[in-house]
């Protein structure tokens, strides 16, 4: 960014020796040449629509209840959804899936052969011979 700015030529600002040093600092801070860095913040200023003297803090925290809100009614919208369509459809689903998985019960007209093995009759055997 520096580069379209080489062939300028200097100008001098008359500021304070301890607002000269903050800058300097600043400067290297956020890596740029002194010229860049005090370009950025009128850019940043110009561009937001603010001014230095102005708080952020109103701005900041009006912003972050919007925020908030928005946030608060997404939760809501996805609780919905959730009594709405998930719960309802998850229980279907078990219900019929417990029925399928149920015992087979016999029916009223079979009867079980428990004594299927025992003969319903014994032989007697003849002693006399």
């Amino acid at each position: 960014m520096d580069e379209k700015f080489k062939k300028e030529q200097f100008e001098t600002l008359k500021i304070k020796s301890s607002v000269a040093k903050k800058f300097r600092r600043f400067s290297r801070a956020i890596s740029k040449s002194q010229s860049i860095s005090l370009l950025l913040m009128i850019e940043f200023f110009e561009e937001n629509g603010i001014s230095p003297t102005e708080s952020m803090g109103p701005k900041m925290q009006t912003l972050e209840n919007l925020i908030k809100k928005r946030i608060n009614g997404v939760i809501a919208i996805l609780k919905d959804i959730e009594k709405g369509q998930t719960k309802p459809t998850v229980a279907m689903l078990q219900s019929l899936f417990e029925e399928s998985a149920t015992k087979k019960e016999p029916l009223i007209l079979e009867k079980k052969n428990s004594q299927e093995n025992q003969p319903k009759y014994q032989e007697r055997i003849n002693k006399d011979t």
